[in-house]
């Protein structure tokens, strides 16, 4: 899933960056406010990464534009430990979660991952869909308890199409969320990986839905 991290201190954004890679993230980044915000209210991410001390705008006003003009996505907000009166204001403009520096990165990835599930209405870590079990933690996926080998771009696609089982998602939308900006997309790139999933997985799980897109069928209640 594609992810925007909004942080000028460089050095934390490299950490942060690689950590979000190594998790299955996509990661887009920016440290300028009027470029973060142009990015966040034109660009589909699953998720926002904000710090508030930002060059040129700062981050509660880059919040409060994207939420008074509609903006839904979920944000956690970055804050300095004893700025306490930052996080409430985060809140009341619109934040998901807040989370103070410094921090780990393992809290940072499992704040993201929970308002990520949260977004998608789903409850837990783990998915179950029939014979297919996804854990989100560990990054895995078994079919009949048996692990199944997914590259990371295999792994990204079988979690953004359970996240949002029982809606069609279209190929432009997987292309969005599973490559980087500056990747160089081929047009049936999606295809293909889609095809090397189905085969790995060896189960009849993802539809395709000519001309619209993919479609894993929600799971029964």
């Amino acid at each position: 899933m594609r992810i925007l991290l909004v942080e000028d201190d460089d050095r934390l954004a490299d950490g942060v960056a690689a950590a979000l890679a190594g998790a299955g993230f996509v990661v887009d980044r920016e440290r300028e406010g009027e470029a973060a915000w142009f990015k966040g209210d034109t660009e589909p991410y699953a998720a926002v990464i904000l710090d508030l001390g930002l060059p040129g705008m700062d981050g509660l006003s880059i919040l409060r534009r994207w939420r008074a003009g509609g903006q839904r996505v979920p944000v956690l907000i970055l804050t300095a430990r004893g700025d306490w009166h930052e996080r409430v204001e985060g809140i009341d403009a619109g934040a998901d979660d807040y989370l103070p520096k410094p921090f780990r990165m393992e809290e940072l990835i499992a704040r993201l991952r929970a308002l990520v599930r949260r977004a998608a209405g789903q409850a837990t870590a783990v998915v179950t869909h029939g014979p297919m079990v996804l854990d989100t933690r560990r990054m895995t996926v078994s079919v009949d308890g048996v692990p199944i080998h997914l590259s990371p771009q295999e792994y990204r696609l079988v979690n953004y199409l359970m996240q949002h089982a029982g809606r069609v998602v279209s190929q432009l939308e997987l292309t969005e969320q599973l490559y980087a900006q500056d990747f160089e997309r081929d047009s049936n790139a999606v295809e293909v990986l889609v095809g090397r999933v189905r085969r790995k997985l060896g189960i009849d799980l993802i539809q395709t839905r000519r001309g619209f897109g993919y479609l894993i069928e929600a799971a029964e209640p």
